[in-house]
């Protein structure tokens, strides 16, 4: 087993060198330059040339490169030319909403994409079928900014004087903030070492610190702000898990085995449980995975259309304001998490079905 990981992990080194490689390339490739889009109608030649040269804009690409990948390896993201702060700092402040984001998603789609799967084969060509298919069908078919936008219509403006209310964007409401846990429990921690940016990356994941430290009334208005976004991006994760559910158990569920434990008088209930839907798993497990890594690098629609403030939008200001080190930085680190997904699920294989050896 540690054999077949530390492979996968040198086997993802060239993988990540090559999408940073790639991105470099086509952020640089866009029309127009960070000074251009920084300054605007004060962007005069004069001002470039100190612009760039205090960026190290001046420099030859293949340089800038270099650079680039030494800083990466010392995990040293650079300047954000837009904000002039570290890329590391704006990851510590907008990654943890993505993250919740894309697993509040994932768990919604999970905990509903599957039981659908599984109905839906056990009443295989029946109406209840059709429609639970026909329903993902539509779910896979919504555009998210769509979907977004008539979800906060509907549950802030139309249900807005009932207890479905529910806030339409925002992490917060006005008047809450989170403590955090470090700050709860009376914790010293040393001011700009790695320990200290840590906790501030784990704290800033509010319905976690929130939690854990009993701040009831900041948890669940967090919780609440996060339904709408949740929702919406987990529709198309959802519908496809259900239908690869579906389709597998169905492969599984013609199987010699399955038939034979039929025979014997065990109860189709126990025959789904215990006989196929385990067996049925691992191309769910493979497509869960996949949309986890697509929900974390994907949420730049979701998170525009409820005004949060994490990974997809920062991403989506920084191309078009062309700010090269957020771009290189987000991108490398959302890279960074899709191979540590994929590794995950790899590693799942093995538990799932013992007749696969990893080694």
């Amino acid at each position: 087993m540690l054999s077949y990981i530390t492979r996968r992990v040198l086997l993802a080194i060239p993988v990540l060198i090559g999408i940073m490689v790639v991105v470099f390339i086509l952020v640089r490739a866009i029309p127009g330059d960070p000074c251009t889009s920084l300054l605007g109608e004060r962007a005069t030649e004069e001002a470039c040339e100190v612009f760039n040269e205090a960026n190290g804009l001046n420099e030859p690409v293949w340089v800038q490169l270099g650079i680039y990948m030494k800083n990466v390896v010392t995990f040293d993201l650079g300047e954000s030319i837009r904000f002039s702060r570290p890329v590391n700092q704006l990851l510590i402040e907008r990654l943890p909403l993505t993250t919740e984001l894309a697993l509040s998603a994932l768990a919604l789609a999970v905990l509903v994409g599957i039981p659908m799967g599984v109905i839906a084969a056990r009443r295989h060509n029946t109406l209840v079928d059709t429609g639970t298919m026909a329903l993902a069908n539509v779910g896979v078919s919504m555009p998210v900014f769509w979907l977004g936008l008539m979800l906060a219509y509907v549950f802030a403006l139309v249900l807005k004087d009932t207890p479905f209310v529910l806030p339409p964007s925002g992490r917060l409401s006005a008047g809450l903030s989170s403590t955090p846990y470090y700050e709860v429990w009376g914790w010293q921690l040393q001011e700009g070492s790695f320990w200290s940016k840590f906790h501030e990356y784990v704290a800033n994941h509010y319905i976690f610190n929130n939690f854990i430290t009993g701040q009831w009334e900041v948890f669940w208005d967090a919780v609440r702000h996060m339904i709408l976004p949740a929702v919406a991006l987990a529709t198309i994760p959802l519908s496809i898990i259900a239908r690869i559910t579906r389709s597998s158990l169905l492969e599984v569920m013609s199987k010699d085995y399955v038939r034979t434990a039929r025979a014997k008088g065990v109860s189709e209930w126990t025959v789904v449980r215990s006989h196929a839907f385990r067996n049925a798993l691992l191309p769910v497990v493979t497509i869960v995975g996949l949309q986890l890594g697509a929900l974390l690098g994907g949420a730049v629609l979701t998170e525009t259309v409820f005004n949060l403030g994490g990974v997809g939008r920062a991403l989506f200001d920084a191309i078009t304001g062309r700010d090269y080190a957020v771009v290189q930085g987000f991108t490398v680190i959302v890279a960074a998490g899709y191979v540590i997904v994929n590794l995950l699920v790899d590693l799942s294989y093995a538990y799932l079905d013992p007749r696969i050896r990893l080694e």
